[in-house]
């Protein structure tokens, strides 16, 4: 299988590229850098410097490869800028399915996230609707979200990975990254909000497994939501950082969680880090 890779040199990107390789898969990966095409070769694919914004020049690109699979793991996070991703989602996504499309690509795997759901009590599973309806500060992201997982949907096969929060190296959940630089100046707080995590070779796993799932959503995250109650102190441990400041409040609705049992009962997806407890202290 030939596999165009958006995003080729990003976090997921760079653990991507071993696996499918490994499997006997060819793979076309994309950068904006071209001191990053090195990398990407030396990885064992074929790097091709372009902007997902010029859709002229992503289309021919695309149908250039002769790629049987798109996949999307492009982000824009890496100056903090929400903004910037939330426009990557929605322009950036549009232009990589018209690509898809014109090539004659059926298939394309996508990355989105699990803390986009509408309110609950529980673990979000992936039946549970968008929060279309979010507040005004949570809704230009839930907005992109949609744009990208309802673009995706025209392609005849497509799965949807929404991914839990990323930890570990080259995250900013690691020893070297933001959160932990927060964690220990006192900015984050452990309150009741529940996250679920997973770690990120967990999320480059998934990916590759994805290549041959059913269409749909599937939540990629660990076996254990929690709230930050229990996960904030742990990862100040773990990193070096003072115990964190408690906030008591009650949860905000939205931050539920998600349930990862399809991915684990239905499609046979056994993370290797279950609990982010062991994966911190890892």
């Amino acid at each position: 299988m030939h596999v165009f890779l958006a995003g080729g040199a990003g976090v997921l990107g760079r653990r991507i590229i071993p696996l499918l390789v490994a499997r006997g898969h060819t793979v076309t990966a994309t950068t904006r850098d071209e001191a990053r095409a090195a990398l990407l070769r030396d990885l064992g694919a074929a790097p091709v410097r372009v902007d997902v914004y010029d859709a002229a020049a992503l289309r021919a690109t695309v149908r250039e490869s002769g790629a049987d699979v798109v996949m999307h793991q492009l982000t824009d996070l890496s100056g903090g800028d929400f903004a910037a991703n939330s426009r990557l989602r929605q322009i950036g996504t549009r232009n990589l399915v018209d690509a898809a499309l014109a090539a004659g690509v059926r298939r394309i795997v996508a990355q989105s996230i699990s803390w986009v759901y509408e309110p609950g009590d529980d673990p979000a599973d992936e039946e549970t609707p968008l929060d279309v309806h979010a507040a005004e500060a949570r809704r230009p992201m839930v907005e992109a979200v949609a744009a990208l997982e309802s673009a995706v949907r025209e392609l005849p096969e497509w799965v949807v990975l929404r991914y839990g929060m990323f930890y570990g190296p080259d995250t900013w959940f690691e020893p070297r990254g933001l959160r932990a630089d927060q964690a220990r100046s006192g900015a984050l707080v452990a309150n009741a909000d529940v996250t679920a995590f997973v770690h990120v070779d967990d999320a480059a796993a998934a990916a590759v497994a994805a290549l041959e799932w059913p269409s749909g959503p599937v939540n990629v995250c660990d076996d254990e939501p929690a709230p930050a109650h229990e996960w904030l102190p742990a990862f100040c441990r773990a990193v070096g950082a003072p115990a964190p400041p408690v906030d008591d409040a009650p949860r905000n609705a939205f931050a539920r969680g998600a349930d990862n049992r399809y991915a684990r009962k239905q499609l046979g997806w056994t993370p290797e880090y279950p609990s982010w407890r062991d994966g911190f202290a890892r």
